[in-house]
């Protein structure tokens, strides 16, 4: 972006930047941070006019009869120009076949991405493996989400990190004992279950301990 910038001024020729993006990871790993953090950063590059982020899923796009979905979709993206539409879950867009009005809310994002160029940034996010099908599935979509982003899982020593963070901002601190308690329940659930949550996870555990 900054090149294009700097070649701009230049007067040099410069190519047109598709910056939709797809975000793959578990539950707590960071992707909807991200996100707003790229909001700003774009506002600030003067790419994204506002750098606001308006976050959604399948129920905020998709409607209950033929037409419903594509008005409630144009209404998200109307919403979003100036800066980013997050869709959390997109896969869950594919999952009723083409007969679904999941579909519809596709082509209708797909129609408005192409009216609004460079007005505002797509990212679709969700769990690794269901993002790789719905990608694979929708050769339209890959093409169009240039940028991949994966997110991968915290260690047990990056989490105990969280939870000392959150529980500074809160002004508590964890003793020894204490300490060793929250690292036994973040290994034990991690181990337990594939989408522990991550540092979801140890907010709720934190502000459980609370």
């Amino acid at each position: 972006v900054e090149i294009q910038r700097r070649r701009e001024k230049a007067r040099l020729a410069v190519e047109a930047q598709v910056l939709h993006m797809i975000f793959k990871g578990n539950p707590g790993t960071g992707k909807t941070t991200v996100a707003r953090i790229l909001g700003k950063l774009f506002n600030q590059l003067g790419v994204l006019s506002e750098g606001h982020m308006v976050e959604v899923e399948r129920a905020d796009l998709v409607g209950e009869y033929i037409g419903h979905t594509a008005q409630k979709t144009k209404e998200k993206i109307k919403s979003a120009i100036g800066g980013i539409l997050f869709i959390d879950e997109a896969y869950s867009l594919a999952r009723g076949g083409d007969k679904d009005f999941g579909k519809e809310a596709i082509d209708t994002l797909v129609k408005g991405m192409e009216d609004n160029k460079d007005k505002f940034i797509v990212i679709l996010a969700g769990y690794q493996l269901e993002m790789d099908q719905f990608i694979n599935s929708n050769p339209g979509i890959r093409s169009r989400f240039p940028i991949c982003i994966d997110f991968p899982n915290y260690s047990l020593e990056e989490l105990i990190n969280i939870a000392d963070l959150m529980l500074e901002e809160r002004q508590y601190y964890l003793d020894r004992a204490a300490r060793e308690e929250m690292k036994l329940i973040v290994e034990l659930q991690t181990k337990q279950h594939l989408h522990s949550g991550n540092a979801r996870l140890v907010r709720n555990l934190v502000e459980r301990s609370i």
